[in-house]
């Protein structure tokens, strides 16, 4: 497999640690970004000193996302896989969810992939190459209870892929969409430990949670020619879940 330059997003812990661990084994070069802590992106550099990078981004600053994207082609080249994987999740009743609450929410988990895409799109055009995976979830698909605006900004997201996939596919460029279902991570803890998450975990016909080790195999099978035909696609990873809606 051609080893790739990938700035996976929101690297620092749960799916995106996971991918961005995935990557590097595989033998890309990975720039992981981290928004309030560098968490596990310190023990990945430090195993891979030559092939990782750790860099601080706020995906709603316009101007941190120029200046992650110019680190990167400084030290590694253009991006050619863009993981937007950083997101925030927020468990409120929707009577609750005032209109900073959904500003904040589309402005991280919509508009902060919309602007780093902006800016590898012309680089990818240029290669005629590139791939662009926009991780959504399984909520961005059957929608949400207690995290409606969450869901919301999900499902713009894989509308958002579809379009990408429509306007650049015929350039060789190939934007994916990755619908997790259930995993063990940081961001989930809560939901799973409430009696609505746990009755979803039993619900789940694999009888079990994902892991995140699963998440990042497909996403590097995505990188090879596995990629190149699923442009503006929806892979879904949740062990049944998705089908009984």
């Amino acid at each position: 497999m051609t080893a790739r330059t990938c700035l996976v997003t929101g690297a620092s812990r749960g799916l995106g640690y996971a991918m961005a661990t995935a990557l590097l084994e595989a033998g890309h070069r990975v720039v992981g970004t981290w928004c309030s802590g560098v968490g596990g992106l310190e023990g990945l550099t430090q195993r891979f000193p030559e092939t990782a990078l750790a860099l601080q981004l706020n995906q709603r600053n316009a101007e941190q996302v120029g200046d992650v994207i110019e680190a990167t082609t400084s030290r590694f080249g253009p991006v050619e896989v863009l993981v937007n994987n950083a997101a925030i999740a927020d468990e409120r009743p929707f009577e609750a969810l005032d209109d900073d609450a959904w500003l904040t929410m589309v402005d991280t988990n919509l508009l902060g992939p919309v602007r780093l895409a902006r800016r590898v799109i012309g680089s990818m055009q240029s290669a005629r190459w590139g791939r662009i995976v926009n991780v959504a979830s399984i909520g961005g698909q059957w929608g949400g209870m207690r995290q409606v605006h969450y869901a919301a900004s999900k499902a713009a997201l894989i509308n958002f892929t579809r379009s990408l996939a429509k306007l650049y596919a015929a350039e060789g460029i190939v934007p994916i969409a990755l619908c997790p279902g259930l995993f063990a991570t940081d961001m989930t803890q809560g939901e799973l430990a409430s009696p609505a998450g746990r009755a979803k975990v039993a619900a789940i016909p694999a009888a079990r949670l994902g892991e995140g080790a699963e998440l990042g195999a497909m996403l590097v099978s995505l990188t090879g020619p596995a990629g190149d035909y699923l442009a503006g696609q929806t892979i879904n990873l949740n062990g049944g879940m998705y089908f009984q809606t």
